[in-house]
């Protein structure tokens, strides 16, 4: 029988090898632990070819970002990292201009929403505060990124006009794409005077009036 390579302690996506598990019909497979905490058993080729990079908890999902078993998708800090990751990534995003089309990315190690969190929670994420990058010109990524609040983001940021509601902060165009309504919608109702909780939060009537 061929010696096999040790792949003990290596790291393929999100696996970490715990140690050889078997041979069959001469093929290595390997006991692996997945960072969402689940264990599988992987074909060796299967991890050195990047085929397998999780447990199955990484996954596409008509052709939508990918979803990660960790009970977070619905949650505030979920949708910034979903938000940061579609304007460097997706073209079809109407901020991609500003980010990915300038060059902004994120570093490698957020693209798992599991070890964003742990930044986030260790570099003093609140609810009320949003995701700043210190440079605009730079990355996504710990040097280059704090929370800070509203006052302090408007300085620092390349988009003009920011809205708060709900402690969420955007600017037009990120609200209008966030509610399904046109930016000019938005921007007649703040020319009316409505307060920002009215302008983010009155229905689209659809009997002729403006609103």
């Amino acid at each position: 029988m061929a010696l096999r390579v040790d792949l003990t302690g290596n790291v393929y996506g999100k696996l970490t090898v715990i140690d050889f598990s078997q041979r069959k019909h001469g093929r290595a497979y390997w006991n692996c632990i997945c960072t969402c905490g689940n264990k599988k058993i992987v074909q060796g080729y299967d991890l050195t070819s990047g085929h397998t990079k999780s447990c199955g908890c990484l996954r596409k999902i008509d052709g939508k970002e990918p979803r990660y078993r960790h009970g977070k998708v619905h949650t505030r800090l979920y949708r910034i990292w979903g938000n940061m990751k579609s304007r460097c990534d997706n073209p079809n995003s109407k901020y991609y201009k500003d980010y990915g089309g300038r060059g902004i990315s994120y570093c490698k190690e957020w693209a798992d929403f599991v070890l964003f969190e742990e930044w986030a929670l260790t570099n003093g994420y609140k609810d009320n505060l949003t995701i700043d990058r210190i440079n605009n010109n730079g990355n996504y990524e710990p040097s280059n990124c704090r929370w800070i609040d509203i006052k302090s983001q408007q300085r620092n940021r390349r988009s003009n006009h920011l809205l708060t509601f709900n402690g969420e902060t955007h600017c037009i165009n990120e609200w209008a794409e966030i509610l399904g309504v046109s930016r000019e919608t938005i921007k007649n109702r703040l020319g009316y005077g409505w307060d920002v909780e009215k302008v983010l939060s009155e229905p689209i009537h659809n009997n002729g009036k403006r609103g």
